[in-house]
């Protein structure tokens, strides 16, 4: 299989679990070359310690390809997290693709301290220090360099339920160290009680997502060009398996292309608040994040009057102002829906007109056209410091040249 040079983005689909070694067959059954696993893996010094074992089996009917890193050690040892780092500094790898290797090791060596009640640099337990790690990191690592996707996403990865047994001896699932990780950055972790039993999501499959993916949420548009399945190596009642979907790249004119923001409509209908209590909860609305709110009369239930209040809100703030709709207003109740709107670039600048400049908006439409509006406060503004009238600057404002050093944005 043939990768484009640059890819769009990267969804990664892992309905029953995520583990360093389900990611890493994925990428390769995508078409990542084995070079790109091996050279850095040479580079480290791990050539001779390790075999990569690549097999294209099946997992509850489904094809897909199942890695087993298979260490060479006669005696393999503990590595401590301090030995690893000063391993990664003192090689020749790429200053970038050593910086995220860096980065996924730190995650997961902070969390394993935290819950062992250690500093991070005496971290010495099979799931950081094993040789498998270390290449299921580095190897994923420079995969994505390798693939270099615009956008990387993953959809929440499955909690578990259970216990496991570990060199700790038997543990709650998920396992202290996925609880750590995911509460130090912020992965929403699903709860299925439909799923297995047992561990699906393991510490280093939780650490690699948690620094390369940007969201965990499905892209709401997506069209695949290629697509990788890693399968893991428990047997369960469905497929297990990990999908890794590369989008197609983006136009090679991105300005001229509108974007989708996804986002969350927070409604509720509300006849018990006066105007001014109304009004205090838009206020707070807008000055907790929302893209923008709107009001309208309606009747409600039982003949009575009411308001309904909107707020379009994106998907990283509708926690923050779900807490604002039950703090500020009377509703003891918030609809949500998922919806999204396509945006046009735009930047700011300026408008250079005979009574003074004027602050501006420049969009660039599909077919290459860019057309400015000034902004309504500034309009406003310099017309009761001039004493022109709104309708006379707009006329000038409309031969006036646009100038702007802000990039284009969405």
């Amino acid at each position: 299989m043939t990768l484009a040079a640059t890819a769009g983005s990267l969804h990664i689909d892992c309905p029953t679990g995520l583990a360093g070694d389900m990611l890493l067959a994925g990428l390769l059954d995508l078409g990542v070359p084995r070079d790109v696993i091996e050279a850095p893996l040479a580079q480290l010094g791990l050539k001779d310690l390790v075999r990569l074992d690549l097999e294209e089996t099946r997992s509850g009917g489904l094809r897909g390809r199942r890695l087993s890193v298979v260490g060479l050690e006669p005696d393999p040892p503990h590595r401590h997290w301090a030995e690893i780092r000063m391993q990664l500094e003192r090689s020749s790898l790429e200053p970038r693709l050593q910086q995220t290797v860096m980065a996924v090791f730190t995650a997961l060596a902070e969390a394993e301290a935290t819950v062992h009640g250690q500093p991070p640099e005496s971290v010495h337990f099979h799931e950081v220090g094993a040789i498998d790690s270390i290449v299921d990191v580095v190897g994923v690592c420079a995969a994505i360099h390798h693939l270099a996707p615009q956008r990387i996403s993953c959809d929440p990865p499955p909690a578990g339920r259970g216990s496991v047994n570990t060199a700790h001896g038997l543990l709650p699932v998920p396992v202290p160290a996925v609880l750590e990780l995911a509460r130090a950055h912020q992965v929403p972790l699903r709860q299925d009680p439909s799923l297995p039993e047992g561990e699906l999501t393991t510490p280093t499959g939780l650490a690699l997502v948690s620094v390369l993916a940007e969201s965990f949420t499905a892209p709401p548009l997506f069209t695949p060009s290629a697509i990788g399945i890693g399968l893991g190596h428990r047997q369960l009642d469905r497929p297990n398996l990990v999908r890794i979907c590369l989008g197609q790249g983006e136009s090679s004119t991105p300005e001229l292309e509108p974007r989708w923001q996804p986002l969350v409509v927070q409604e509720a209908w509300i006849d018990d608040a006066s105007a001014e209590d109304i009004a205090w909860l838009l206020d707070r609305l807008r000055q907790g994040g929302a893209v923008d709110v709107a009001c309208q009369s309606l009747q409600m239930k039982k003949g009575r009057v009411g308001v309904a209040v909107t707020a379009l809100v994106s998907t990283e703030q509708a926690q923050t102002l779900r807490r604002i709709w039950f703090e500020a207003g009377p509703s003891i109740g918030l609809r949500e829906r998922q919806q999204g709107r396509w945006l046009l670039p735009r930047r700011a600048g300026m408008l250079a007109t005979p009574w003074g400049a004027l602050k501006a908006k420049q969009v660039q439409r599909p077919d290459g056209r860019c057309t400015v509006k000034p902004e309504a406060d500034a309009l406003q503004q310099l017309s009761q410091t001039s004493g022109c009238s709104i309708a006379d600057l707009r006329a000038a404002a409309q031969v006036a040249s646009f100038e702007s050093e802000e990039p284009w944005t969405w």
